[in-house]
């Protein structure tokens, strides 16, 4: 099993930033890509970003392109996920989850571990 812990959510207003994290455990050889899903009420699961724990690729929604930037650091197994000028429409659970795809997936059903999530509220 993997287990995944996110923070860094909270309260910022139009234009902010916030950082969030996500710190790995467990059978983390098992897995090679990390993302980061965002899911608003009443919406399905969405895509933010992705990276892959070796190499250097990434891949990151339109909706986010240019203001989100995930990276990671490989010693800690945490991943983080720099989010500048925040919108309102950025608000919702933001959740971490590891897969076994060799390069980093837009695709929910390709992670198999999941976060508890972590809640990012813009206010306008």
């Amino acid at each position: 099993q993997v287990q995944l812990v996110e923070s860094g959510g909270g309260l910022v207003q139009a234009g902010g930033s916030l950082r969030l994290s996500c710190a790995a455990s467990g059978r983390t050889f098992n897995t090679n890509t990390m993302g980061w899903f965002r899911q608003a009420p009443g919406k399905e699961r969405d895509f933010v970003a992705a990276i892959a724990w070796s190499g250097f690729a990434t891949a990151y929604a339109d909706s986010v392109k240019g203001r989100f930037t995930i990276s990671r650091d490989n010693a800690k197994l945490t991943v983080f996920l720099q989010m500048n000028s925040l919108k309102p429409q950025d608000t919702a659970v933001y959740y971490c989850a590891a897969g076994r795809a060799y390069l980093p997936s837009s695709v929910v059903n390709e992670y198999n571990y999941w976060g508890q999530g972590t809640q990012v509220t813009v206010s306008s």
